[in-house]
């Protein structure tokens, strides 16, 4: 005669498995925002990256901005962007000559033209057209 060993209520237990990421409420993304400074072009041809990676680096010699980026292989490549310091002055847009545009009298002569044209053909009977 077998005799059961478990009582017959009897479930496995096995650790539970939590596929989902739980991330703590209280975390908030990270703001960092870091400069690399280099020095010259030389500094910036230099300084390594990673694959499939860009950077930008700041140049502390002059006001040079480089963008260096690396392809699936490794290899480097830089573009290299000047920056200059703009006056906060607005500029004044450029008046154009008053030979491009219709001033008002232009508008209104014109009016008067095509007010003409209208009385001189609503005078004139209506053609009555000819079939053949």
């Amino acid at each position: 005669m077998a005799y059961n060993y478990f009582p017959t209520n009897y479930q496995p237990i096995y650790p539970q498995q939590n596929y989902s990421v739980q991330v703590p409420a209280n975390t908030q993304p990270s703001t960092q925002s870091s400069l690399i400074w280099v020095s010259g072009e030389t500094g910036a041809k230099a300084y390594m990256v990673a694959p499939n990676q860009t950077v930008v680096l700041w140049d502390s010699e002059s006001q040079s901005i480089y963008l260096k980026s690396a392809d699936a292989s490794g290899m480097p490549s830089i573009k290299v962007l000047d920056y200059t310091i703009r006056n906060n002055t607005p500029q004044k847009a450029e008046i154009q000559s008053a030979g491009d545009f219709a001033t008002k009298d232009d508008v209104v002569a014109l009016q008067k033209e095509i007010n003409a044209l209208k009385a001189k053909f609503s005078d004139r009977p209506e053609r009555k057209e000819s079939k053949k």
